[in-house]
């Protein structure tokens, strides 16, 4: 596989050395552009580079005599074969190989013979920004200015959980239930014929989330982070966000109230076992009993941010997991634990509580939350 920033920049420096201005600009674009959408012919080839590279109709003409100095006469045939039985080569193969016979000039020695000189390759400047660099820290070595900067990036961030159906209804072509109602009300207009039966299929909306975030003193960097990206992400859903440490905290009303910097600091004042001990078995069954046996966790995606430090008994968190498991449609664990490869789930909390997840992340810096945001809209569970 031929190496795509170097066939880009090698390409670019011939299109230079002919009077067309490219810029580093438009030779990532062109790396880009083959990387998204890989031509299969050199007339692919041509459209990709002309529509990345080329600004003005006056530079199509030189740029078509480069092309073909480089890469040949555009066609819309499959690169060629070599010998028979070789196993075939990809375009961009061939095309490796010329750009890197069209990097060497030919010039003469001093006995008049001709010899190739490599061309200096000119290195082609690449910067990340602040906040690029900083999505692939750990929530933990990043400071409060730091976790703020990232709030921004959070606000992109969409927390979707998966369909239910509703006991509303729509009007739809081809339901498979009709609607009898509105049958008959259509019906007057044919002298109390229904000549036409119209049908209907139940509405759906998306699966309310629940967060458990544990806030004791292992989890406290990681905490501030999640409890900021729930306020930033969950604006526009219908989410309740529990803490827990030694008790359990309702946090959705401050949540709604103040800021993501407001927010995090009434979250201390309104939780008092911040940074305290962990109870994790006491806490769930507590959410159990208030709020789960009332319908807030009945086909809900339930979600515990928590590294599985548990003071209590683990067969206690065992028994109140699987009855939380009973009752909510998924239930994704968050350990940023589980970043490390050398992690095995030796902890008894998290050992007790893993049968009973359908999932478990790690979402320990921005980079990593993908594959939250991938568990809460999984359609089903994996138990």
């Amino acid at each position: 596989m031929a190496d795509l920033p170097e066939l880009a920049a090698s390409f670019t420096a011939a299109l230079h050395d002919a009077g067309i201005s490219v810029g580093p600009d438009r030779t990532r674009g062109f790396a880009r552009a083959l990387t998204l959408l890989p031509p299969r012919t050199t007339r692919e080839l041509r459209h990709c580079a002309l529509t990345t590279l080329v600004s003005d109709r006056d530079q199509i003409e030189p740029f078509d005599a480069v092309f073909r100095t480089v890469f040949g006469a555009p066609t819309d045939l499959e690169p060629q074969r070599g010998q028979p039985g070789d196993p075939p080569r990809t375009l961009q193969a061939v095309l490796s190989g010329r750009v890197h016979g069209a990097r060497s000039r030919t010039t003469t020695d001093e006995r008049g013979r001709e010899t190739d000189t490599p061309r200096r390759e000119e290195p082609v400047p690449l910067a990340a920004s602040p906040l690029d660099r900083l999505a692939t820290r750990d929530f933990a070595d990043l400071s409060a200015e730091e976790l703020s900067r990232l709030a921004q990036l959070m606000r992109t961030i969409v927390l979707r959980t998966p369909a239910r159906p509703s006991r509303r209804h729509r009007t739809a072509l081809h339901g498979r239930r009709v609607d009898v109602r509105r049958t008959l009300s259509t019906s007057r207009r044919t002298g109390g014929h229904p000549l036409r039966l119209r049908r209907f299929v139940p509405r759906t909306r998306p699966r309310d989330l629940i967060v458990l975030c544990d806030i004791s003193g292992s989890m406290e960097p990681y905490a501030r982070a999640m409890l900021q990206l729930l306020y930033c992400a969950t604006r526009a859903a219908h989410a309740e966000v529990f803490t827990f440490a030694t008790r359990l905290t309702r946090l959705t009303p401050t949540l709604r109230r103040a800021g993501p910097c407001d927010a995090l600091a009434r979250a201390g004042r309104t939780a008092p076992d911040w940074s305290g001990g962990t109870r994790i078995a006491e806490c769930l069954a507590d959410f159990n009993e208030r709020y789960g046996r009332r319908g807030m966790a009945h086909g809900a995606v339930v979600v515990i941010i928590s590294d599985g430090w548990d003071t209590g008994t683990p067969t206690d968190l065992a028994t109140h997991m699987a009855r939380l498991s009973r009752v909510a449609h998924r239930i994704v664990w968050v350990n940023p634990r589980t970043a490390s490869p050398r992690y095995r789930p030796l902890v008894a909390g998290m050992a007790a509580a893993l049968p009973y997840c359908d999932a478990v992340v790690s979402a320990h810096n921005l980079a990593a939350l993908d594959d939250f945001t991938a568990a809460l809209s999984a359609p089903g569970r994996r138990r």
